[in-house]
């Protein structure tokens, strides 16, 4: 072996090939998997985006049809015709009372009864002319307590005594007297109604004969609109 000099160095340079050739070997092997998991991180990131990229592209798509469909409704709202709600015409004219058809005005000033009558045509109507209790109660509870209130409406008898006619020629049925009225008492031949602080006086129970002289406030009654 020492005499051959050549082969000693050709021995010596193939094993240390060898052992380099290993070395390059084991190195690549150690490095493989660092290589392999940051690809594989790589690859995930990408997904990652990819997946985000598009989400943020469906949200541009929805924020522009949503501003699509606003403007559209703003265009709607501009365009489409403006309609004014019809206020609700009153019945009845200002200081005037609405029941079942009709409308009823309670005097503050005070006449006769046949200038009372004549006021209420002027204003298209007569004194009331109370047929049932419903309305007789909703008209006495227009009229203001105290120590004696009286009230012309449509009644008389001064063409025949006790033979009592409403102002549109009807005969009177039945009726809201007060108890012992009518009476006659001095020419009482006008009815009106009554109503004072007594707390149990009644509606039905408030009409009374009075001389149709005497300065009263009076009722109208007429139509509604």
């Amino acid at each position: 072996f020492c005499q051959d000099p050549f082969k000693v160095a050709t021995a010596c340079l193939t094993a240390f090939c060898l052992i380099l050739l290993m070395i390059l070997v084991a190195r690549s092997s150690d490095q493989d998997c660092p290589s392999s998991t940051a690809e594989s991180r790589m690859q995930k990131g990408c997904a990652n985006v990819t997946a985000l990229t598009e989400e943020l592209q469906a949200v541009k798509r929805e924020k522009s049809q949503l501003e699509e469909e606003w403007t559209h409704a703003c265009i709607c709202a501009t365009t489409a015709p403006q309609t004014t709600p019809v206020p609700t015409k009153n019945p009845c004219p200002e200081d005037w009372k609405h029941f079942n058809g009709s409308c009823y005005y309670v005097s503050e000033y005070r006449r006769s009864w046949s200038d009372s009558q004549a006021y209420c045509k002027q204003q298209g109507g007569h004194l009331a002319i109370i047929l049932t209790a419903e309305e007789q109660t909703f008209i006495w509870n227009l009229l203001p307590r105290g120590y004696w209130n009286s009230y012309w409406f449509g009644i008389s008898d001064q063409k025949v005594e006790d033979d009592w006619y409403w102002v549109d020629g009807t005969k009177l049925v039945g009726g809201f007297w007060e108890d012992g009225e009518p009476n006659n008492h001095v020419n009482e031949d006008c009815g009106n109604m009554v109503k004072t602080n007594v707390l149990s006086r009644v509606a039905t129970k408030s009409w009374y004969d009075a001389p149709c002289y005497m300065s009263l406030p009076w009722i109208c009654e007429k139509l509604a609109d």
